[in-house]
């Protein structure tokens, strides 16, 4: 394979623009990239109860999460939540074999506003889902998932 096809979830000059039906024959790149989700992503997915969330502390709920195995990473000055992520660094609701979201109609607003929001606007990390094992570079192992997957 040529390094010309070749993609990196961290450089983002190696995306592609974005288009309409790209992510129809991508292997959920984007699903790579730390999904960062808010209070109210959490209860859309049904990790909190709105009693829980009216009532407990943003870090009491990231505490419980973290312990869960669902949340990686929480930003106290932000309220900010990261997505725990699978060994090999897709995200939690990515399907392994079929390479879409399981929880498409509940996603983040992260997933659901990417690729028009994110680290290079209007660019995704696209790579052709019948050469998934050999096409992305991934700068750091473990690194993953953004969430969105077939918009």
């Amino acid at each position: 394979m040529s390094t010309a096809n070749r993609v990196d979830v961290d450089r983002t000059d190696t995306w592609t623009r974005y288009r309409k039906g790209l992510c129809a024959g991508c292997a959920a790149r984007c699903c790579t990239m730390p999904v960062e989700v808010r209070v109210p992503d959490l209860l859309r997915l049904g990790l909190v109860e709105p009693f829980e969330a009216e009532h407990e502390t943003p870090a009491a709920i990231a505490r419980r999460l973290q312990r869960a195995g669902i949340v990686g990473h929480f930003s106290h000055k932000h309220a900010v939540f990261t997505l725990a992520q699978r060994a090999g660094g897709d995200c939690l609701y990515l399907d392994a074999t079929s390479r879409l979201c399981t929880v498409y109609e509940r996603r983040p607003e992260t997933c659901r506003q990417h690729p028009a929001v994110g680290p290079r606007p209007g660019y995704c990390p696209y790579g052709p889902a019948s050469d998934q094992a050999t096409s992305v570079t991934l700068s750091r192992p473990g690194r993953a998932g953004r969430g969105a997957s077939r918009s």
